[in-house]
């Protein structure tokens, strides 16, 4: 557990600094350790290169899954190693034994929750041994997250969690030299814009990955533009987001007969010429041609060549004496006119000698999906692969933020209190593991998914101990109180058996929220009191028999219970609930199919003959669009074709047609009216149904879908789909949302910086969909709102249509070497996936008001916990932790206890430029006046990884080709209280509290 003090103030800081500093309301403490020795890490440890030479930059590396064939335990002990050779402990062991022979080695390391691990286990010794090592840059930390996190099916919080996570602990065991900087990213399928924004506010001076496009990369190869400036977005002011970004020539894999690991296969250098297998002259003449052949794709006379693979160096020596020779050899070859100088180097040297070039660089605004390898190899199914997972790690998220935010309103009685000892760190790491590219993103073995999903489970168990702890503080109860995982089917068996029960609603937004709280019972009439003992609207109705179905023997509830709940930002509201002797009976659902349903802001229409969805009104507006619903599924590739034996798998989609089959062309309906909600039920098959709501305060409408078992009886694969037909005029143009932060324009067979040459018209098509997406004309805008990551397209006009989920009988031959054919133990015949969908139609001037509030409301939903009987009469019913709610366009991302004194708070402006009339303009929020609880000392800004002083962040500059050269205008502010968030600006504190 990282308890190391960030902020240490008798120690490290004059007295007089200190007391300037605190009537300045600015934090003061310095990052990190300080050491008696000028360190020569980071640039100054590079090795001199030769300006009239070709520099061949060798990167000895490891790339380190955190979990993917074998879990992460697995993976760092060895285990398991009949699945896969990898233990990551004896590469560690290995590299700094090897780098201690020879001080011109180098090697770099990327996945701190490996580090972390092996690090706590070392002698003292050892530990000073290492720290040397970093010091003089022999070892050096790059990209430094947690782990290496995927790029399509990530949210942006959790992503500058999990760097936050990794950067701290190596910013505070090894000081400035082991803050990296260089974002290294060489196995993630495909790269998302908003990544690239989020490195860049983090202070990195460049970026390197492994993979694009085969067809961008190729005509990059020829324009020499495989390195490039990105422009990350387009509401920041430049250079504020722009971002060095290099494309390794080869993955991440060295060149072609150069691997010296004991996995690898090439021939060692023989170098005695008195031995008859002798090769010297061989190696070398074939490694100055690989090297001139690379030189001619780059720009300038630098190259980079990775030396190392995944898992490798285990035995380091073999890689060393190897490299050792090579850079003898090759270098030899000067006295006699050799022009290539070859080199131990690291990603930062490299980017050191980029940016002493002095060159103008390619400018690239759009992002890099999708991702082929191949004319028929689209990576774009993991954009939807295991939904179950996926929709989890959101979940967790949410719990996570609420757990922190509750560990500082509570203070210390969170950690410690009446229901024991209770930790965020446990979950925090588990939430940061899952980020890894071959976790949320589903490209991992069953056994691995599963181990993830535990670490979860484990995690947030912890966090409902802290709590627990923290309620019981704030609200004066200490009443056990139950938390119910499983209300989304219906099972609570508080609610379902108890007679009088209170709800506590916790809202983790910095704005109140209007909140549907659906309960399983077994009572026909309740009473539902809010926070000041008014009565409730409440409605009584049947469970469906779809939910009767997922739910098998977890619950046995025959009602469900619905009331609204207005809940306080950053607070909570208690409603109590009491079963009625004598009250109304349930409703009963009507067979019948209803034309419409509407409340005072919706009217949904239905086609009486299919019980299908035929148009959706916004009353408000007086806007109104023909839309259709269905399901469908793509025949899944076996990879036996005409054109490619390329099967859909995990990673993987291929369907074999570009015509889905549509499940059935009506719907069986049965409506439910009430003054909360009003429903109609559709089943399409005995595995697909769906719920369509429409709540009698809510500006949007609810469709729950419930898909699954997949059938496979046919020997056929299938990826099952949902889409919207609508007579919205797209022009082939729809619109999703890069990490749940800005909204890109995609364009049907387009790509915006290279000419696409389509092969696969559904596949090449798709696009990760994280939290939104929208297609929009002149005068409406339809906006779907999903409850986790997927893959989605707009395949024909005024159409959109999302991946929900997958079911596949082959492998896709990228490694995993499993099918993605999900089971359990409580669906042994094919896993089932429950999951929402929210649908918007606005203006679209007006759209992103709607769209971006809610999108937020999804991704941090209300923690719903029980307390059994009556409360204790002082309990206090409602708390806010704010003053007041923030201001529309202001987000609160991050409140966490970062120390005892201290804590880190992160304020989010969620509009972009132009995106709104009212809310896309800088606001400014009072830092002292935010809290109602905490009384604030000193405040100091970070970067947006909390690993540096915002002001201290010097990064490299960069010009590109169009010649401009932007520099970003300070934005003076009237004190230092006070925080003015411009579009799409992130802003980081370090509060000193009390």
């Amino acid at each position: 557990m990282i308890r190391a003090s960030f902020l240490d103030m008798a120690a490290r800081c004059l007295h007089l600094a200190a007391l300037l500093s605190f009537f300045s309301g600015a934090l003061p403490f310095p990052l990190g350790p300080e050491t008696g020795k000028s360190p020569t890490c980071g640039y100054e440890s590079c090795h001199a290169t030769q300006p009239d030479m070709l520099n061949v930059h060798l990167v000895p590396h490891t790339h380190d899954d955190v979990g993917w064939l074998k879990t992460v335990d697995q993976y760092f002990y060895g285990d398991r190693n009949d699945i896969q050779h990898a233990g990551v402990q004896y590469i560690l062991d290995s590299v700094v034994d090897q780098l201690l022979k020879n001080p011109d080695r180098r090697f770099i390391y990327v996945e701190t929750a490996f580090f972390y691990r092996w690090w706590r286990q070392q002698s003292s010794s050892m530990k000073q041994t290492v720290k040397q090592l970093v010091e003089e840059g022999r070892l050096e930390f790059v990209n430094g997250g947690w782990c290496m996190s995927d790029e399509a099916t990530t949210h942006y919080s959790s992503v500058i969690d999990q760097m936050t996570l990794g950067l701290r602990f190596l910013n505070e065991t090894f000081g400035l030299c082991g803050r990296p900087r260089v974002a290294w990213h060489i196995d993630p399928f495909g790269h998302a814009r908003e990544h690239a924004s989020m490195f860049a506010q983090m202070g990195y001076d460049g970026f390197f990955f492994g993979r694009l496009d085969y067809q961008d990369r190729s005509l990059r190869m020829a324009t020499k533009e495989q390195e490039l400036l990105w422009r990350a977005s387009e509401s920041l002011t430049p250079p504020m987001a722009d971002l060095f970004t290099g494309i390794l020539p080869n993955g991440y894999n060295p060149p072609t007969g150069f691997c010296w690991d004991q996995s690898c296969d090439d021939p060692p250098i023989r170098d005695d010429p008195e031995l008859e297998d002798y090769n010297v002259d061989d190696v070398v003449n074939r490694f100055v041609a690989i090297a001139n052949s690379q030189s001619m794709v780059y720009k300038t006379n630098h190259i980079i060549m990775t030396m190392g693979s995944d898992f490798q160096y285990e035995n380091a020596n073999l890689w060393y004496k190897n490299l050792d020779k090579l850079i003898r050899y090759v270098n030899a070859e000067q006295a006699d006119g050799g022009k290539v100088n070859v080199l131990y180097s690291t990603p930062s040297c490299y980017l050191q000698e980029l940016h002493r070039a002095n060159r103008t660089w390619a400018l690239k605004t759009d992002d890099f999906f999708p991702y082929a390898d191949a004319p028929h190899d689209f990576w774009t199914g993991y954009f939807t692969s295991r939904p179950a997972l996926k929709r989890y790690e959101r979940i967790s998220n949410s719990n996570l933020q609420t757990c922190n935010q509750l560990e500082v309103l509570g203070g210390p009685d969170s950690r410690k209190g009446p229901f024991g000892e209770g930790d965020s760190q446990t979950l925090k790491e588990a939430m940061a593991v899952a980020q890894h590219h071959d976790a949320v993103s589903g490209t991992e073995k069953q056994h691995v998914a599963n181990d993830y999903a535990r670490r979860l489970a484990n995690g947030w168990q912890r966090c409902q101990v802290l709590v627990s702890n923290s309620l019981a503080a704030l609200s004066g109860s200490t009443a056990e109180r139950i938390y119910c995982d499983n209300l989304n089917i219906s099972v609570c068996p508080l609610t379902e058996a108890s007679k009088k029960f209170s709800v506590n609603v916790y809202n983790p937004l910095a704005r109140p929220v209007s909140y549907p709280v659906r309960l399983p019972v077994n009572g026909s009439s309740y009473e539902v009191k809010d926070a000041n003992g008014k009565p409730v609207d409440c409605q009584v109705l049947p469970v469906s028999s779809s939910t009767k179905e997922v739910r098998r023997s977890r619950g046995y509830a025959l009602r469900e219970l619905l009331f609204q709940v207005e809940a306080p930002p950053l607070g909570f509201t208690t409603s109590s609930v009491s079963l009625l002797k004598d009250g109304p009976p349930p409703a009963s659902p009507s067979p019948r199919t209803p034309t419409s349903i509407q409340n005072k802001f919706l009217r949904v229409t239905f086609d009486p003959d299919t019980g299908l969805l035929s148009g959706l009104s916004n009353l408000e507006t007086k806007q109104s669009i023909k839309l259709t619903q269905n399901f469908y599924w793509y025949n899944a590739s076996d990879g036996n074709n005409t054109h490619s034996n390329q099967p859909s798998g995990a990673y993987i989609f291929r369907p074999n047609s570009s015509t889905p089959f549509i499940i059935s062309s009506s719907a069986k309906t049965e409506s439910i009216q009430g003054v909360v909600v009003q429903e109609v039920r559709q089943v399409f098959s005995p595995w697909v149904s769906q719920v369509v709501r429409l709540y009698s305060d809510r500006r949007e409408l609810e469709l729950e879908w419930t898909v699954g078992p997949v059938p496979i009886g046919d020997d056929l694969g299938k990826e099952v789909i949902t889409r919207f037909d609508t007579s919205i005029k797209t022009s082939e143009y729809f619109y999703t949302d890069s990490n749940g932060r800005e909204m890109l324009r995609r364009r049907k067979d387009f790509r915006p910086s290279w000419t696409l040459r389509q092969s696969e018209p559904i596949a090449g098509n798709y696009y990760p969909i994280n939290s939104r997406a929208f297609i929009k004309d002149e005068e409406d805008q339809l906006t779907v709102v999903t409850d986790r990551s997927q893959g989605g397209g707009s395949i024909h006009n005024g159409s959109l249509e999302i991946m929900l989920h997958r079911r596949l009988l082959y492998d896709d031959v990228r490694g995993v070497a499993e099918p993605l054919n999900e089971t359990s133990d409580i669906f042994p015949e094919g896993l089932v996936v429950r999951g929402g969908i929210l649908l918007s139609l606005q203006p679209p001037p007006r759209a992103a008001d709607a769209h971006r509030p809610l999108a937020q409301q999804v991704v941090l939903q209300p923690l719903l916990s029980f307390t059994e009987g009556e409360l204790h009469p002082d309990t206090r019913l409602e708390f806010s932790g704010l003053q007041a709610a923030l201001p529309p366009a202001v987000h609160l991302l991050t409140l966490t206890q970062w120390d005892e004194d201290s804590l880190l708070l992160r304020l989010e402006h969620q509009f972009q430029t132009g995106e709104s009339k009212v809310n896309s303009e800088p606001v400014t929020v009072n830092l002292q006046k935010m809290f109602s609880t905490l009384k604030l000392l000193g405040v100091s800004e970070m970067n947006l990884s909390a690993n540096q002083w915002k002001d201290e962040m010097k990064r490299f500059d960069w010009t590109p080709q169009t010649g401009e050269k932007p520099l970003l205008k300070e934005f003076q502010e009237r004190s230092v209280w006070e925080a003015t968030l411009r579009p799409m600006e992130i802003r980081t504190f370090l509060l000193r509290v009390r």
